[in-house]
């Protein structure tokens, strides 16, 4: 019998395991980096361990300080969570060698799945299909280059040990085949440390549908229906929904039996998932194999009513499986959406900063994943991952309105977020027909000027303005204020307006040009008011952290910063060629020089944060006049790194 579990990860999944593992009967032992020793998965756990520094290197991912971990406070099993070590052999044979339980499959089943290229001959092997590609023991650039002819195009490059996204690289023809090579293997070298690369004919516009299955020691294997993961961007998964829209249970059989028949090819145990591409006329194909619980895993849980972590543990002690396949039901739809700390008015830029508020929606068939609170910051060290928003209904439409408001009633205050970018694509109707296919954002909203920052409305100001001149004095004190007419400068993030401002008996007027708005004063708190507006009464959340001010109301949310009593700045603005850093990273490559001339739009610098790569542009025309930074340079957000001598 296991007695205490180590959860070897962080965040909302950390979270999660220990909540299970705890109504279970376990003891748990959590580890940190020294970045997170206030966070919350440190707080709750039984015990916790300070593993090393807030690189992931020197803590997460160092598998001899969690072993030190375990040993220190007589854990006798590990759960890996899933990133950092969930799917590093070496890990999971360390764990075996020192007497502890891994919670997850043999290394060899790791080893072989996290390798796409040997995977995809076991895969052949096994009679599931694949894609056809090149996989050859041969992975030069020459032989790649030579490979690319037979397959044709538009080809996928795919690192061979990658996921996520990372390594990964659409070629249309020819002329993008080499660079997009050397690319992909540095990306993958950063990423995985093996820079070995296959070839795929790309299928266009799939659905991406995985199988989630589940192998015991016994020789038992199920599956536990699909889950539809096409909705994407840059290769990473945005909405995850189960089950999917478009697969029939005939195809959702065929599909399951399949993936059983990847599991059983390599003596699986424990929770893992097989992803596949499905074209329009339903056929499928073998992508990968996740070896450990993967980040959706919630709507598989809500359909079918079973705890994953819980059977996670019920392998890991030996025992059978919970069900067998003729036991498993589905019941309903589930949709989850990751809420991410980022700007999609910016390229999606990851956010970094503080939490001021962080208060997750509450309702019927709603579940939040997280491992933030109030007060926590984001900070460059990790995935910007603020929360998974899961909700349940009886049927997909049910599920899709619960997940509009719970996103459009979650309250932060402190970063900008991707909850309205969320918000649009569960409401977009060719989701709602169940047509969305791996180009839905590209094709959908690329172009979309909706991504750009809203202009306020006269109403958002009205409320803006109304908080700031009610200042920090109570509501009788505002009740009683002289009427006054007092000019109010705000910024809005893209320009700076003036208002005229005019309050008297709990009744603001707003006037900015020739368009103006009245709210009534019902009440206000610490961080809430109850207005009327337009003779409807109704609530609203806001935070005040110096000059910046966040509002929540109406069903959506902004900021502003009150430049009232600054005085007149200067700044660098859009197109002055001074070129910053937009966050907290790494310069993995310098693309200019000094006295090259440049465009605007053109690549600079290469900047690695969060796991991903960003390019920083030309803000002008010119000529670059000083290069500030070098590869390999750390460097701060709105670090100073290439200046351009414009016209």
């Amino acid at each position: 019998m296991l007695k205490k579990l180590l959860i070897a990860n962080r965040g909302e999944i950390a979270v999660r395991v220990i909540r299970t593992a705890q109504a279970l009967g376990y003891r748990t032992v959590a580890v940190y980096s020294e970045a997170d020793a206030n966070a919350m998965h440190t707080e709750i756990a039984d015990e916790a361990v300070c593993i090393g520094p807030a690189q992931v290197a020197a803590s997460y991912l160092n598998a001899s300080a969690i072993l030190d971990a375990a040993r220190k406070t007589g854990a006798d099993c590990i759960h890996p969570g899933y990133g950092f070590l969930s799917e590093n052999a070496d890990f999971s044979n360390a764990c075996k060698e020192a007497g502890i339980v891994f919670v997850g499959p043999p290394a060899g089943a790791i080893e072989l799945m996290g390798s796409k290229r040997r995977s995809k001959i076991a895969m052949q092997k096994a009679g599931v299909p694949v894609v056809p590609g090149y996989e050859g023991d041969n992975a030069s650039d020459d032989e790649l280059i030579a490979a690319a002819t037979d397959i044709g195009y538009p080809l996928m490059i795919k690192a061979s040990a990658g996921g996520g996204g990372r390594g990964m690289r659409l070629v249309e023809d020819e002329s993008q085949l080499a660079d997009n090579i050397k690319r992909a293997r540095s990306e993958s070298k950063q990423a995985f440390g093996d820079d070995e690369l296959i070839l795929e004919k790309a299928v266009i516009e799939p659905r991406h549908v995985e199988i989630q299955v589940f192998a015991d020691q016994h020789g038992n294997a199920v599956y536990l229906g699909e889950r539809d993961c096409s909705i994407q961007r840059r290769h990473q998964k945005v909405v995850e929904e189960a089950p999917s829209p478009f697969v029939t249970p005939e195809l959702r059989a065929s599909m399951g039996e399949a993936a059983v028949k990847a599991a059983l090819a390599c003596n699986y145990e424990g929770a893992g998932t097989v992803e596949f591409l499905v074209d329009n006329d339903r056929n499928f194909y073998f992508l990968e194999m996740n070896t450990r619980l993967q980040v959706e895993h919630p709507v598989t849980e809500l359909i079918t009513g079973q705890d994953l972590v819980s059977w996670q543990m019920t392998v890991a002690e030996g025992l059978p499986l919970p069900l067998a396949q003729d036991d498993i039901e589905l019941n309903g739809h589930a949709i989850e959406v990751r809420l991410y700390a980022e700007d999609p008015s910016n390229g999606f830029t990851p956010q970094t900063g503080p939490l001021h508020i962080f208060k997750p929606a509450e309702g019927e068939g709603l579940r939040f994943d997280t491992g933030v609170r109030s007060g926590d910051e984001v900070t460059p060290h990790y995935d910007p991952m603020l929360a998974k928003v899961i909700v349940w209904g009886e049927n997909r439409d049910e599920a899709r309105r619960r997940l509009i408001r719970a996103l459009e009633d979650t309250t932060v205050f402190g970063v900008t977020t991707n909850r309205y970018f969320l918000s649009r694509i569960i409401a977009d109707s060719k989701f709602g027909a169940g047509e969305a296919t791996t180009a839905f954002l590209q094709q959908e909203f690329s172009e979309d000027p909706s991504l750009q920052p809203a202009q306020l409305d006269i109403r958002q100001l009205a409320l803006a303005a109304c908080v700031l001149a009610h200042g920090t004095a109570n509501q009788q004190a505002w009740s009683n204020a002289p009427a006054t007419i007092t000019p109010m400068k705000l910024n809005t993030g893209e320009s700076t307006v003036e208002l005229l401002v005019h309050n008297k008996d709990n009744v603001l007027f707003c006037r900015l040009g020739d368009q103006q708005h009245e709210i009534v004063i019902a009440s206000i708190e610490e961080s809430a008011l109850c207005i009327i507006d337009n003779g409807i009464r109704q609530r609203c959340q806001y935070h005040r952290d110096g000059d910046s001010l966040y509002l929540q109301a109406f069903g959506e949310s902004w900021s502003v910063t009150d430049l009232t009593h600054q005085p007149a700045s200067g700044g660098n603005g859009a197109g002055s060629g001074r070129i910053q850093a937009s966050m907290d990273g790494a310069i993995i490559d310098v693309l200019a020089e000094a006295g090259q001339t440049v465009r605007q739009g053109d690549t600079l610098v290469v900047l690695e944060a969060m796991k991903m790569e960003h390019p920083v542009k030309a803000d002008c025309d010119g000529v670059v006049s000083e290069i500030l930074t070098q590869k390999g340079d750390q460097v701060k957000r709105k670090q100073l790194l290439v200046e351009i001598t414009t016209d």
